[in-house]
């Protein structure tokens, strides 16, 4: 039985007639005529025919053919109006009819459903449902995978189809069987094939490569779920790569012999006894040889462009990634070279000038001739950011330093191993490796006239357009960098230390011969050179020590090798240096009697330290060290982020050197401190030192130009420490001199007005004159460094300012004193605010008024 269907319209249903409804109320949507008002017949007359002679004149029947056009247009836009509404009105009401209705046949179907799951067919609606519900998003997700399936089978289909030609066109053109295709041993018997056909061959094999790598591309980005389809298509095209690559390298290889490649290594002098150019026949290349060289050229830049394609695809989806050391044509031009050149180098182990002088000039006699002919080929091969110029340079280089890898290097680093080896091993490697450098100064002036350009924005060859350097033998093998940056920085410890034998080394000799000025004078604290830190001449020699290390690495083509070297060799001799300048400064005696010599001794190490701070901080500015910091940073990313110079480079450096700058200038200023107080413990520690008048004496070593009466138990406090000052500002930089004497006069500052109100001394009337001259004394030892001493003595200035005071002021004071929250408040009013309250009622309390 057939299942009642979901929607039943019999019209003898009552149900399924809708309802008529009442008839809605008539509106009239537009108003009716209205008769005008006389008022408004009166106002449009007015305006119109205000006089007699209007309406005798031809105004008015103007004026009735006006309106009587106004009146016509009205109506007929009247019945537009009225024609458009009916039409919108029976459009709306047909709508709202149709609308009522669906609403009204889909209650009567949700009626006949809940009726059908209650009757005993109700099991089929439920069957509706899970179709609905859950069978038919199944079916749609077989679908779809059904169109995946067919979608991968035909790319399969088609990259079978290409890599099977691939593989026909790699076995015709190789005339090896099927199952012989990665044997490279039957690519040398097919050099009697022609070369022709061959290039056309090979040339197609390098296209269809070229379409199977542009549908893996496709692949790739869209479905990379099938990345066991890429890994089989992948591990067929390298077995017909494994195949073309040989063959092609093969056939130009035959080529270049066939051109006369390589030149010969020595030519000989002329006449004149001069050395003659290499002839190069790349130059000398013309009609069907340099054709054939041409097409042998670029099938090999667009296999190896094409490979470099592949391996970046690789890279993005499994992770690997190998780029080749430099350009495939380059390089078949260096290696026929160097398997000759080996046998010269095998002979000058011991004198290595002869490797780099050779090597030099063969690079320096082809490379106009290799940019003269291959940058077009290259161009045209379309290889971006690539130099035939750095190419032949770079494949030249590595070619040395591979020798040097391979032959003298592990050599020397297993010598230096043994002890009774190292010294000779030391010199035979520092020997090798001013080479080095000078060969690689002579690539850059060589290269100078060439564009930055082709090093910026470079992906596809990175090995290849590094910066040309035999020391990149060093990036390759970090135990070797460690040995070189030991062997360097024993070295130049070795001559530092026979430096500093002589102690003129610490003296800090100024350029001018003119000695540095007393007094007050116009000073400029921008310290720029040598002369203007003071700083002894060992500072300057470390200095140019160090800048030896920075420069000889310069020409590392990675940034990490140069951070690595540079740490281990200049920052080591660095920290070495500053350890000398700790232990000098220990060792000095701060007594009265030894005292000139050791503050000299202290300033000659600050000083050495003010300058090479500045010079660090000068070279951090550098681009290179900028660079190297940023990828210091990125490599150790819980750096020390609380550094004042975070972004420099000696950023370590400079705080060590800041740390001991600040402590020994406080270790001066504590010792000048300690003979103060030494020296004058009789007249601070007497309570009854101002109570009476006292015998005083014209204290004219600190002020010629006016008598003061003085305390005989301070003068020579007063004296020692004008006298050191003095010294100090003689050994001294300008910068730390400033700090220092603040520090000092802060120090005498709290010292004297706490020892003051520690023991309460009582003052009379002429003991408050003999303190003030006393202090007088003390701000005129200041008075070359500033022109109001007394500004950094406010303690002592306002313990002054109160015992100046009458003794009715003094009453005052005590009264608006007496409550303690308004007397904080009303102390900086007067001028007090160093001294605490309970300091001011303590010298107010001191002062005796009756003597």
């Amino acid at each position: 039985m057939q299942p009642p269907p979901l929607h039943r319209t019999t019209p003898s249903s009552p149900a399924s007639t809708p309802p008529h409804p009442p008839s809605p109320p008539r509106y009239e949507i537009l108003p009716r005529r209205k008769e005008l008002s006389s008022q408004l017949i009166t106002e449009f007359l007015d305006q119109n025919l205000g006089t007699r002679e209007d309406l005798n004149a031809s105004r008015a029947p103007l004026l009735l053919s006006d309106l009587s056009k106004q009146c016509s247009c009205l109506d007929s836009r009247l019945q537009a109006l009225q024609r458009d509404l009916s039409k919108r009105a029976v459009s709306w009401i047909s709508r709202s009819f149709a609308a009522k209705s669906a609403v009204t046949n889909l209650n009567l179907a949700f009626e006949n459903l809940s009726l059908r799951t209650s009757s005993p067919y109700g099991f089929r609606s439920k069957n509706v449902h899970k179709a609905l519900l859950e069978e038919l998003p199944q079916l749609a997700n077989h679908i779809r995978q059904v169109e995946n399936i067919r979608e991968y089978f035909d790319t399969a289909l088609q990259l079978e189809a290409l890599v099977g030609d691939l593989e026909d066109t790699v076995f015709s053109a190789g005339g090896l069987r099927a199952g012989n295709m990665q044997s490279a041993k039957l690519l040398t018997s097919q050099v009697s094939m022609d070369f022709g056909k061959r290039q056309e061959r090979l040339l197609q094999s390098t296209k269809l490569i070229n379409k199977i790598e542009e549908r893996l591309v496709i692949i790739a980005r869209f479905h990379p779920q099938w990345h066991c389809l890429l890994e089989s298509v992948d591990v067929r095209v390298d077995k017909s790569l494994a195949v073309v690559r040989p063959q092609i390298l093969a056939d130009h290889r035959a080529l270049l012999a066939s051109l006369g490649w390589p030149p010969k290594l020595v030519t000989p002098k002329s006449e004149s006894g001069e050395v003659v150019e290499l002839p190069n026949p790349l130059a000398l290349m013309e009609g069907d040889g340099r054709r054939s060289y041409s097409q042998s050229f670029l099938a090999l830049c667009a296999l190896q462009l094409l490979q470099a394609q592949r391996e970046d695809r690789q890279h993005r989806i499994f992770g690997r990634k190998e780029y080749g050391t430099g350009l495939w044509a380059i390089d078949e031009l260096v290696s026929p070279i160097a398997s000759r050149i080996e046998y010269h180098f095998s002979k000058w182990a011991e004198q290595p000038e002869f490797m780099f002088a050779l090597v030099y000039k063969i690079t320096r006699d082809v490379i106009v001739g290799v940019d003269d002919v291959l940058q077009p080929l290259i161009d045209r091969a379309r290889l971006a950011n690539c130099s035939a110029k750095e190419a032949w340079v770079s494949a030249m280089v590595q070619m040395l330093s591979g020798f040097l890898a391979r032959k003298l290097f592990p050599v020397l680093a297993e010598r230096y191993g043994e002890k009774h080896m190292r010294e000779g091993v030391m010199s035979s490697w520092l020997h090798l490796v001013d080479h080095i450098v000078a060969f690689d100064k002579q690539i850059q002036l060589l290269l100078s006239s060439e564009s930055s350009f082709f090093r910026k924005e470079a992906k596809m060859f990175e090995g290849l357009l590094r910066a040309p350097s035999a020391l990149m033998i060093f990036s390759d093998r970090p135990e070797w960098l460690k040995i070189w940056a030991k062997i360097e920085f024993k070295d130049a410890w070795k001559k530092l230390k026979s430096e500093l034998k002589n102690e003129r080394a610490w003296l800090a000799v100024k350029e001018s011969g003119a000695g540095f000025q007393t007094g007050v004078e116009s000073e400029q604290f921008l310290l720029s050179t040598r002369e203007d830190h003071k700083s002894p001449l060992v500072a300057e020699s470390v200095l140019k020590i160090v800048w030896m290390f920075i420069e000889r690495c310069q020409t590392l083509p990675t940034v990490q090798p140069r951070i690595r070297f540079v740490r281990l060799s200049a920052g080591r001799f660095l920290w070495y240096f500053f350890n000398l300048l700790a232990l000098r400064c220990k060792n000095v005696d701060f007594s009265l009697d030894s005292l000139e010599d050791a503050l000299s001794k202290v300033c000659g190490s600050i000083n050495a330290a003010r300058y090479i701070q500045s010079k660090l901080l000068e070279w951090s500015d550098d681009i290179n060290f900028l660079e190297m910091r940023i990828a210091e940073k990125d490599n150790c990313k819980g750096g020390n982020n609380d550094a004042v110079h975070d972004d420099c480079f000696f950023v370590e450096e400079i705080k060590s050197l800041g740390e001991l700058m600040t402590n020994w200038l406080i270790e001066i200023i504590t010792a000048l401190l300690h003979h103060f107080e030494a020296l004058s413990s009789g007249y601070l520690q007497n309570e009854k030192s101002f109570e009476q008048e006292q015998e005083g004496l014209d204290f004219d070593r600190i002020a010629v130009t006016m008598d003061l009466v003085v305390s005989a138990d301070i003068v020579e406090a007063l004296d020692v420490v004008k006298n050191q000052l003095h010294v100090l500002k003689m050994s001294l930089n300008l910068k730390d001199f400033l700090d220092l004497w603040r520090g000092v006069a802060d120090g005498l500052d709290l010292f004297i007005s706490r020892s003051i109100l520690a023991t309460g001394v009582q003052f009379s009337k002429k003991g408050i004159k003999l303190f003030g001259g006393d202090m007088k004394a003390l701000f005129l030892v200041f008075q070359p460094f500033c022109a109001r001493p007394e500004a950094f003595f406010p303690c002592i200035t306002e313990i002054l300012k109160l015992l100046k005071m009458s003794q009715e002021e003094t009453k005052q004071l005590q009264v608006a004193l007496s409550n303690h929250e308004n007397g904080i408040k009303y102390l900086p009013s007067c001028g007090i605010s160093h001294l605490s309250l309970d300091q001011v009622y303590k010298i107010l309390r001191n002062i005796e008024f009756t003597s």
